[in-house]
């Protein structure tokens, strides 16, 4: 699958748009989902987090199996985070709220999926052309 080489640039740089998204609005975001104040922070600075390291991997010439794994299984992680807060705060939470946790729970169960799928051209050496 030709989309495979790059899925860790679509991975790294939707952590990074999300992040720069929510990190500065974290304050009126968190009063638009009526949720506690520190949350949005710290999910603005986990995805920048995560862009960064995702990103580390999208640039390397060789990507090591190991690293690919544990970007793997930090996506699955983060999945089940966001299922977990969007449960935890489901009786006091916007609508958007629980739409944007849902949906990141989705969007990187779906990446952690395509990754371990595709991980044997993910860490492939590209071919010179």
């Amino acid at each position: 699958m030709p989309i495979a080489r790059h899925l860790l640039w679509i991975d790294s740089a939707a952590a990074l748009m999300a992040g720069c998204f929510v990190l500065p609005l974290a304050t009126w975001l968190s009063e638009l989902y009526r949720l506690p104040h520190g949350l949005l922070p710290f999910i603005g600075t986990v995805n920048l987090l995560y862009a960064g390291y995702a990103g580390s991997l999208a640039i390397r010439r060789e990507r090591p199996r190991a690293l690919l794994y544990v970007l793997i299984i930090g996506n699955s992680l983060w999945m089940g985070v966001c299922l977990a807060l969007a449960l935890r705060f489901a009786n006091q939470a916007a609508p958007l709220a629980l739409a944007h946790l849902i949906g990141e729970a989705l969007f990187v169960g779906a990446l952690a999926a395509c990754e371990w799928r595709w991980r044997g051209q993910i860490c492939a050496s590209p071919q010179p052309a």
